[in-house]
């Protein structure tokens, strides 16, 4: 099985095993290591300590001159040490039945005088490891030696191999031991710390297959898992929060649309049973339902439009970057239509140049909201003062006003006040404003005139004057 298709915890329990393993390993190999030089050290450290005197070294020499003392005889031994006299033409003095040590080049140029010393391994005739030192002896004024000799002393390298393999048996024990015990203690370790994690995949299963958002994870501490299930507690939150937004658009507007529904089906019913019954309505009457009729074809068709406008997510895919939008022909534009729907009022403005980053067709739309709603509450003959000075367009009415206690809502979708529910309107006109202003990186708000009326204002950052690089479309 792939590693990746392990569960979590047990991924955690290998690699905290591996780790171990790894880190005993090194840790182990590196006992190994010192231990054998130290061993080895040891018994360099004898064979230089331990010296033949004079008559053993006789003794060797004389059975290699008697007859039976050929060559090819074995050392002597002495204690734990094995003893050979190497002469200076390669020959060698030992006594039978011991293991025979080969001489090396370094044996013969130590009994030649060349070197003073000479340490190596060799292998004895039996194929047993040895250590090899070999050495000159004093040779001064009245001593019996003779010269181009050196004695060769030697011991087993089992001394050394023996106890390291025990060593590495002890330690690969001991190694098996720790990684078996961290492999454990990395599960239980996995298991402890993955238990909020276990509570988060619980309330998200929870959540997706119940769909209650009002699901909240206990958090302690500040870590990775506390901060993580904030996180979750937050999006779960959020989520609620917006559907409950959502159901209330939907109730909201539901209700908006029944009334002239209502309206709309009441009107066409009056007409469609004047064709069946043949009783004509009398011509004003007709005239009156056919205006009221496509009154309400009018309303309703707004009300779909701002309807779709708020649905609109807030960065529309594929409509570019923002561009810089001459504010001041948009005031003017808005300020027509304005015009055309207010013809018994008077409208005044004063606009000075002002650049902008923006959409300019949702500003536009955006500023004749704004309008209309002072056109709505404007009394006839009336005058709206619209002024667009250093990036602040301000429309003033001399309507009814809006009392302050109103005012924290004249934002919110579908939001009407209680003296403006009996006029047209789906009290969806300043949402939009207020979403467009705030994409546009700028601020809207509403307060009390002096001397009777509402001033609107909108704040959009930029400039009086447009770069010259950039496209005004």
């Amino acid at each position: 099985m792939s590693p990746h298709r392990l569960p979590l915890r047990s991924r955690l329990a290998l690699l905290t095993a591996m780790a171990v393993a790894v880190a005993v390993a090194v840790s182990a190999f590196a006992c190994w290591l010192i231990v054998r030089e130290q061993l080895s050290a040891q018994l360099d450290s004898s064979l230089r300590n331990v010296t033949v005197d004079e008559r053993n070294v006789l003794s060797i020499l004389e059975a290699c001159q008697s007859p039976d003392g050929a060559d090819d005889r074995t050392p002597h031994a002495l204690g734990s040490y094995s003893v050979q006299i190497v002469l200076a033409d390669g020959s060698r003095c030992t006594q039978p039945g011991a293991t025979k040590l080969p001489v090396t080049t370094a044996d013969v140029g130590v009994a030649a005088g060349e070197r003073p010393s000479a340490l190596h391994d060799a292998t004895g005739a039996g194929g047993e490891g040895m250590r090899v030192f070999t050495y000159r002896p004093a040779t001064g004024p009245g001593s019996p030696l003779p010269r181009g000799i050196a004695v060769s002393m030697a011991r087993p390298l089992s001394e050394v191999e023996h106890p390291l393999g025990t060593l590495a048996l002890v330690l690969a024990l001991v190694a098996g031991v720790g990684v078996v015990g961290a492999g454990a203690a990395g599960l239980w370790i996995a298991r402890t710390g993955l238990k909020p994690v276990d509570r988060l995949t619980e309330a998200v299963e929870h959540v997706a297959r119940t769909e209650d958002l009002a699901v909240r994870i206990p958090t302690e501490g500040d870590d990775e898992i506390a901060r993580l299930s904030r996180s979750f507690n937050s999006m779960t939150a959020a989520l609620a929060s917006s559907r409950d937004r959502q159901q209330q658009l939907i109730g909201d507007a539901g209700h908006e649309l029944r009334t002239p529904l209502t309206s709309l089906r009441t009107n066409i019913e009056l007409l469609a049973r004047s064709e069946e019954t043949g009783r004509a309505l009398p011509p004003a009457d007709r005239k009156a339902l056919m205006g009221s009729v496509k009154a309400q074809m009018t309303e309703l068709a707004a009300l779909i439009g701002d309807l779709q406008e708020l649905s609109r997510p807030d960065a529309v895919p594929g409509s570019g970057p923002p561009q810089v939008v001459a504010l001041h022909e948009v005031v003017r534009t808005a300020l027509e239509r304005a015009r055309l729907r207010g013809t018994h009022l008077t409208i005044n403005a004063s606009i000075e140049p002002w650049y902008v980053r923006g959409e300019a067709t949702a500003l536009e739309r955006a500023l004749v909201n704004l309008l209309d709603n002072a056109v709505k509450f404007s009394p006839s003959g009336g005058v709206i003062d619209v002024a667009l000075r250093s990036g602040e367009v301000r429309v003033r009415d001399h309507g009814p006003g809006i009392p302050a206690e109103e005012l924290p809502h004249v934002f919110e979708r579908f939001w009407r006040s209680p003296s403006a529910r009996s006029m047209p309107g789906s009290g969806l006109g300043l949402s939009i404003v207020a979403r467009t202003v705030q994409q546009s990186g700028g601020q809207v708000g509403l307060e009390p005139a002096p001397g009777g009326g509402t001033v609107a204002w909108v704040r959009l950052p930029g400039a009086p004057t447009a770069p010259p690089e950039m496209d005004l479309g």
